[in-house]
């Protein structure tokens, strides 16, 4: 066993793990923190993706002592109370999920995009999710929330920040 101690969603955490533990395990069966998936268990899907020490990362890739003396944050970690993040409150609002497998992942993934570009084409967030995998949407609701959280982030309405658009009832064209 090896000693832990790491910071997970603004809570210190001391253990002691099996050194061979994923991050991903760690996170979902020592703390219970079981919005970070488990998707492919390769690197490929991210699903599982988190931030280390503000950084993105695929948890299912990085052992659980790796992260030692860090600070992990996970999408149980980003509302502010009842206030959801600007990033899950677009996804939400831009019907950017559909199972929601995915979800956990995509809006992490976003959210280290928004932080090196706070203003992303389309292309550049479509390649800046690339390594985020959805079976469900088609990605274009994805794509739309990430630009409508740019806006409000940025400080500009939603609806005027590329929201997917709708026809005159409300429903997703």
């Amino acid at each position: 066993m090896t000693a832990l101690s790491v910071k997970v969603d603004g809570v210190k955490y001391s253990d002691d793990v099996e050194p061979r533990m994923l991050l991903v395990q760690y996170l979902r069966e020592k703390l219970g923190k079981v919005g970070t998936v488990i998707g492919c268990d390769t690197s490929n899907c991210g699903a599982c993706t988190v931030h280390l020490d503000g950084k993105s990362v695929k948890s299912c890739s990085v052992l659980a002592v790796q992260a030692d003396g860090g600070e992990v944050t996970t999408v149980e970690g980003l509302a502010k109370g009842n206030e959801l993040h600007p990033v899950q409150k677009a996804f939400h609002q831009c019907h950017a999920l559909q199972c929601g497998y995915c979800t956990p992942g995509m809006i992490m993934q976003s959210i280290s995009l928004l932080s090196e570009n706070a203003n992303p084409t389309e292309h550049e967030i479509r390649e800046g999710l690339e390594g985020n995998l959805c079976r469900c949407t088609g990605y274009q609701n994805i794509v739309a929330a990430v630009q409508s959280a740019a806006g409000e982030m940025s400080g500009k309405s939603l609806a005027s920040a590329g929201a997917a658009p709708t026809d005159e009832t409300g429903t997703l064209r």
